[in-house]
């Protein structure tokens, strides 16, 4: 068994110790969480606590993860909006709330039970059965663009072409504060943090390379709407970046610090819009749009108004 330990700080104070351990453990859903709760392996300070517990600083948090079990990853009739398919590879509109591919306390719901729902076979083997055709990712909480490759082929291609920064990368955001600059560029090596095993960070000395263009859309009040293109892809890019000059996403319950969001939003104001790449059989270079999800078009036309 993985065996966790937390000491709470100030920053989680009176959060309730379900949502306090899904922020802190993120690749682990709420749901599951409050499972374990009510099973009674969460403890605080050597004692079992409900879910509805407040947290306060310098409680200790334990609890227990059973070791992994591979499970059987099974095909979902999850609708899914298509943008571009062919015979080597497909692109689809991620929903907010969906995560990528099965983990610990996600093995149903997410976009590879629904491709393989939709594509049957006819996905790339080299991820493992977990990532069938999966060769990059975004967060649970980030809409947008995501290409899945069907053949080992096409993956090897992909794959390379990401390796190599020629995948364009175009994502839609609304930060907190108002930028000056038009436009500018943020090239800070990132890494894991060095405290908070779950987040990533500016790390100068374990880092790797991280750049983020971004260019303002348009400026609201207290907020900026921004369009940032990615020049590599480390995990966090945008949001890490943006936090670290001072304007973290709006909603991004992660990086954002103390600041807190006056609207109700299910994490990060962030969207892959735009997704371009080198066909791997034709050499075509192939296009995809992703349109604005509803909500994020009803939050610029709030902040406009």
């Amino acid at each position: 068994m993985d065996r966790f330990c937390f000491e709470i700080t100030e920053r989680e104070e009176n959060e309730r110790i379900d949502r306090c351990l899904a922020l802190l453990m993120d690749t682990l859903s709420r749901s599951y969480i409050q499972k374990m709760i009510s099973a009674g392996n969460v403890n605080v300070n050597g004692e079992p606590v409900k879910a509805s517990y407040r947290v306060r600083p310098e409680d200790r948090v334990e609890f227990e993860l059973p070791e992994a079990v591979e499970p059987e990853i099974v095909p979902e009739n999850i609708p899914l909006e298509i943008l571009y398919e062919d015979n080597d590879v497909i692109v689809v509109n991620k929903p907010k709330g969906m995560v990528v591919h099965p983990a610990a306390g996600h093995y149903s719901g997410t976009l590879v039970n629904a491709l393989m729902y939709h594509c049957g076979d006819s996905l790339s083997g080299i991820n493992g059965v977990m990532r069938p055709g999966i060769v990059h990712r975004i967060d649970r909480d980030t809409t947008g663009s995501v290409i899945v490759c069907k053949n080992d082929a096409a993956h090897n291609c992909i794959a390379g072409q990401l390796k190599e920064h020629t995948v364009v990368r175009r994502y839609e955001a609304i930060c907190q504060g108002v930028l000056k600059e038009d436009n500018g560029t943020i090239d800070r090596p990132i890494g894991r943090h060095p405290t908070e095993r779950k987040k990533m960070a500016v790390n100068e000395r374990n880092g790797k390379r991280a750049v983020t263009h971004y260019r303002v859309l348009e400026r609201f009040r207290d907020y900026t709407h921004i369009e940032c293109v990615l020049e590599t892809g480390r995990t966090h890019q945008i949001r890490v970046h943006m936090a670290s000059i001072g304007h973290p996403l709006l909603g991004d319950e992660v990086y954002a610090g103390s600041r807190k969001c006056p609207y109700r939003l299910q994490g990060q104001t962030l969207h892959a819009k735009i997704l371009g790449f080198r066909h791997p059989s034709t050499g075509e270079y192939i296009e995809t749009c992703a349109p604005l999800p509803e909500y994020f078009l009803h939050l610029l036309h709030t902040m406009a108004g």
